[in-house]
């Protein structure tokens, strides 16, 4: 893996956990408390700002998928857990294991080069 697409991978996994934080925070704080209480200024804050990480994390989702050259199902499989709640958290641990495998793959050819 050349250093553009461990540069790609790592972005994802930076945006990834506050992506899959935020809307569940979107849920609960926005619409449970907005519904039960008197508290709805968090509604519009935590929607921007969900909506603005969930765009960059599509964003870099198709960044990744032109520089790693990934299937659609594992593409598709990383879009769909964006949607869930807490999805996100496990695509970071997939992602996590993908750029270990990744460095390991680049030393060895490394080794091998030399």
């Amino acid at each position: 893996m050349d250093i553009k697409t461990a540069s790609a991978l790592h972005r994802l996994r930076l945006v990834s956990v506050p992506e899959a934080l935020s809307f569940p925070a979107l849920l609960i704080f926005g619409s449970v408390l907005s519904r039960v209480s008197d508290i709805d200024f968090l509604m519009m804050p935590l929607g921007i700002l969900h909506g603005i990480l969930f765009t960059v994390y599509a964003v870099l989702l198709l960044d990744v998928w032109h520089k790693a050259k990934w299937p659609v199902k594992k593409v598709a499989l990383f879009f769909v857990l964006a949607v869930l709640p807490f999805g996100g958290l496990y695509g970071d641990k997939l992602l996590k294991r993908e750029e270990a495998d990744s460095v390991v793959a680049a030393r060895a050819r490394e080794a091998a080069q030399a």
